[in-house]
């Protein structure tokens, strides 16, 4: 008897235009919780839709910059903690979450209706 090889998975199916925007969107406001909402949209749904691919992967570099931002911010701050003017870098962390809040609901009203959304700043590491 010879074992038959299991069928080969179907590609997942293109998104709809309305199911392109709102993962589009998701990942924007998935910033609100760190970058792995993000990545994940990113890694699922890149190939399933163009807009959800530009868009993710714009919300994604942006999160990347605003942890490199912090994570730089808090060591330097942690160094300097010895001398009053550390305090300023734990400053500098905490804003750029803040601005991660505010730009990632920005980014999600602008792709909820189909329109591309550009950081005001990010690192664009993935292309």
């Amino acid at each position: 008897m010879t074992a038959t090889p299991p069928p080969a998975s179907a590609a997942a199916a293109p998104l709809s235009e309305a199911e392109d925007r709102q993962w589009a969107s998701f990942a924007h406001l998935g910033g609100i919780l760190g970058i792995l909402p993000s990545l994940i949209i990113y890694l699922v749904f890149k190939d399933r839709g163009a807009f959800t691919r530009s868009e993710s992967k714009e919300a994604l570099n942006f999160q990347i910059t605003l942890l490199g931002i912090q994570i730089v911010a808090y060591i330097v701050g942690t160094i300097l903690i010895i001398v009053f003017i550390g305090f300023l870098f734990y400053v500098v962390a905490w804003a750029a979450y803040i601005a991660g809040l505010i730009f990632s609901i920005l980014a999600f009203l602008k792709s909820k209706d189909g329109q591309a959304y550009r950081y005001p700043f990010a690192l664009r590491l993935i292309k």
